[in-house]
């Protein structure tokens, strides 16, 4: 299915023109250009995307800053001397994550550069099937368009929004907060609570159903909600936002239904994401939207204007980057590789950093026996190693959910430290199809908290 032509035999500036320079979009421009195309990618802000800049990269980096106000009162426990007065520097911390985004930012940059893609620094919207309008006024023809655009927070709309802020802007703050509202149940939430919690902050998560992480196994999750409310983080559910209103002192007093009002220094919407198409022009050219603004695609992330493609956030598939890097590759290996590839959107592994973590892959168990009647469920639920000497009773979950018929591993799913990291490889063994017999035929590594995998009864 290549379609690359050398400058002589086509009309237009480029072969391919990305819209975007976030994880799929520089991972499309990259590999299509390694297979001959010529690329352009216009980037409105910096180079690397929500992931990079603002996501997932920077965030992670927060989550192991955090992790040492644990680390530093267990490690009594262990025979180190730790001074009682032993303090934080987030201006430490935040400088030097800025640091790392800039590094990231840069490498993004010189591997586009090195495979010869023309980076536009400037907004680019689609002003045609084969046009893109630059934000000097300035138009690029192109075979084919790709929308990498990712998408953005959702802040919803009511008196005195506007003084809270998003995941975008939590990276720059001055301080860390003395009290904190969080907006939301998502990973998202869940993940700065801890993050805040660890850092000192009371911190309230507000949210406008009865549960936390909609999506993810029940037990797990409900573990998470146990392990967060004995830490001292506050859930307040089914609270509908009424106002906030922003004191003379700079204190936020936050009015919802249902709840007596909650005075804070901070609030943070962690309320879903968007798809980033409005303004894109994405109607000049036929292109077909869903309802939140996403745009339509096919199995090869083509939308209904046949020159117009997109990957990522902004088609509301699974918001992942790892699914967004992988379509960005499948798109260029397919139209410009001679490799059509399709991405297999079952069994994506997810993980939620949260404190402890979370992580899943496959099915979970109401899907499980919602999809197959017959299933088996097996566990281990236990106190890790490291807990019991440090004096900490938090517990972890490990659940297997296999198909009662095949005994075939649909679905795993664990709550604890490093599971994000255990989960990744166990993915490799769902995706497989792997059965039950299987793990208990593999002898366990010892003393692990992996080895609980194959040991689960």
């Amino acid at each position: 299915m290549t379609e690359t032509k050398s400058a002589t035999d086509t009309p237009f500036d480029y072969d391919l023109f990305v819209i975007g320079a976030g994880s799929g979009g520089t991972r499309a421009s990259r590999v299509a250009a390694a297979h001959g195309a010529r690329v352009a990618v216009a980037e409105e802000y910096r180079v690397g995307g929500t992931c990079v800049i603002r996501g997932c990269v920077p965030k992670k980096l927060l989550i192991y800053g955090a992790h040492f106000a644990e680390d530093l009162k267990d490690a009594k426990r262990f025979g180190w001397q730790v001074p009682d007065d032993c303090a934080f520097s987030w201006p430490t911390l935040r400088d030097n994550v800025m640091e790392e985004v800039d590094r990231i930012n840069g490498a993004y940059t010189t591997t586009l550069q090195n495979n010869h893609v023309d980076i536009i620094h400037q907004r680019a919207v689609v002003s045609g099937p084969n046009e893109v309008t630059l934000a000097d006024g300035t138009t690029k023809t192109a075979a084919k368009i790709l929308i990498a655009v990712g998408a953005h927070p959702l802040v919803p709309e009511f008196p005195g929004a506007e003084h809270g802020i998003t995941s975008n802007e939590v990276f720059h703050l001055d301080d860390v907060p003395k009290r904190v509202l969080i907006a939301g149940a998502g990973y998202i939430a869940n993940e700065f609570a801890g993050i805040f919690h660890q850092f000192g902050s009371h911190v309230t998560l507000v949210n406008r159903t009865d549960v936390i992480l909609r999506g993810y196994d029940e037990s797990i999750r409900d573990r998470l909600l146990q392990i967060s409310m004995s830490k001292g983080i506050d859930f307040r559910f089914n609270a509908a936002f009424e106002s906030i209103e922003k004191d003379s002192d700079g204190c936020l007093t936050v009015k919802m239904s249902g709840h007596e009002p909650i005075v804070v220094d901070l609030v943070m919407f962690a309320t879903g994401r968007l798809p980033n198409t409005k303004g894109l022009g994405l109607d000049t050219a036929g292109v077909e939207m869903d309802a939140a603004g996403a745009v339509v695609v096919d199995e090869d992330n083509r939308s209904s204007c046949g020159s117009i493609f997109a990957v990522g956030d902004v088609t509301n598939r699974i918001q992942l980057t790892p699914v967004a890097i992988r379509e960005g590759q499948a798109f260029a290996d397919t139209f410009y590789g001679n490799k059509p590839t399709r991405v297999d959107y079952a069994n994506v592994p997810a993980a939620v950093f949260s404190h402890p973590p979370m992580a899943g892959v496959g099915m979970t168990e109401s899907q499980a026996r919602e999809a197959l009647g017959s299933v088996r469920v097996y566990s281990s639920d236990f106190r890790p190693m490291k807990n019991v000497l440090a004096g900490r009773n938090e517990r972890s979950l490990y659940k297997m959910i296999c198909d009662g018929e095949t005994d075939r591993v649909v679905g795993i799913h664990m709550i604890g430290p490093d599971c994000p990291e255990i989960l990744q490889s166990a993915a490799v063994a769902v995706k497989a199809g792997l059965t039950k017999a299987d793990f208990d035929a593999t002898v366990a590594l010892h003393p692990t908290m992996a080895e609980e995998l194959v040991l689960m009864k």
